[in-house]
């Protein structure tokens, strides 16, 4: 093998374990308004909602917010007040929402 080859393979190792270094900070996009600025209806820690309707999501089982950001996104669930979830859901993909999920979970 060329010293170029081995340099490029190499170099993709070591990207893709560096990616995979960083794993996606659910803590940041809970609070990012870019991703939906989860923090500005369910509260700093998803402990005190601006409304009462707004459900607390601090301890949540991580699997159960999962599946409810899954199905808020696909329309799957279309009650109480997904429809102010509905227009932000589109901000985040599946491996934001599994990290949404266990920063939540993991919420005391």
């Amino acid at each position: 093998m060329s010293k170029k080859l081995i340099s490029l393979m190499s170099a993709i190792v070591l990207s893709t374990l560096s990616a995979s270094a960083y794993a996606v900070d659910g803590g940041a996009i809970y609070k990012n308004p870019a991703k939906g600025g989860c923090s500005a209806c369910h509260g700093a820690e998803g402990k005190k909602p601006i409304m009462n309707t707004y459900p607390k999501l601090a301890g949540q089982n991580e699997g159960y917010i999962l599946q409810q950001l899954k199905d808020i996104k696909s329309g799957k669930r279309n009650n109480g007040m997904t429809a102010a979830m509905k227009g932000i859901m589109h901000m985040v993909n599946d491996e934001e929402m599994a990290a949404l999920a266990k920063y939540l979970s993991e919420v005391k």
